[in-house]
């Protein structure tokens, strides 16, 4: 008596349906092979799955970033806040800086106007933090968005440069070369430099830019 045949079925990897699955293949290839070199095509093959079927999960690149993002931002943990109310938008940038210095590819997800609606209910928390704790020092509504996008953009252009010029910092010899008649500072500091430049002074500077954006925008007549 002949056996009875198995139902035929795919072989191979099983078809991709979880976004988790998608999300956790592209986090693979960016810790891998950087972010630049994610595309939508890379992906698939790292799946497994035609490029089509992809795309009915995520729209393009721009949006697959964006997921990602949010994946980790929910991911972030909510650090007690302090009573005072600068102290607060010290934490909350602290946190904020933190979690962007780990993944630094989505500091430049990040750096168009609008992206406040791009970020996700995940990490509004920290620009809520922070427009409210502007607003507990004295700050207008208006001022304490200028208070957050200040702070927004510092934090963000910090991650970057570190970011890109990682290994770049000119070599000692470089300052010690210089013409101190034209340049008498740079070429004192000889090969201090490298070492100056590559510390993390993010903490201290923070402080000093809170205090002196809260000092300018409380000021009397200031709007």
């Amino acid at each position: 008596m002949s056996r009875p045949r198995a139902p035929r079925g795919r072989t191979g990897r099983p078809p991709v349906t979880s976004r988790a699955e998608i999300l956790a293949a592209a986090r693979r290839l960016i810790d891998r092979e950087g972010w630049p070199k994610l595309t939508i095509r890379r992906l698939a093959a790292e799946l497994g799955i035609g490029t089509m079927t992809l795309y009915h999960h995520v729209r393009d690149k721009e949006d697959l970033l964006l997921l990602l993002f949010h994946e980790y931002a929910e991911q972030i943990p909510r650090p007690a806040l302090p009573s005072a109310p600068r102290d607060r938008i010290i934490t909350a940038a602290t946190t904020m800086h933190d979690a962007l210095a780990d993944w630094p590819w989505a500091a430049e997800v990040l750096t168009t106007d609008g992206f406040i609606a791009r970020i996700g209910d995940s990490a509004r928390w920290l620009v809520e933090t922070i427009v409210a704790g502007a607003i507990g020092c004295g700050c207008t509504p208006a001022q304490a968005v200028y208070v957050f996008r200040s702070i927004w953009y510092y934090t963000v252009g910090e991650i970057l440069v570190r970011t890109h010029s990682t290994g770049a910092e000119p070599p000692s010899p470089f300052f010690s070369t210089l013409d101190p008649t034209q340049l008498p500072h740079l070429a004192a500091l000889g090969d201090q430099w490298p070492a100056l430049a590559a510390r993390d002074t993010y903490p201290q500077a923070l402080q000093a830019f809170v205090d002196g954006l809260l000092t300018q925008t409380t000021r009397p007549g200031q709007t």
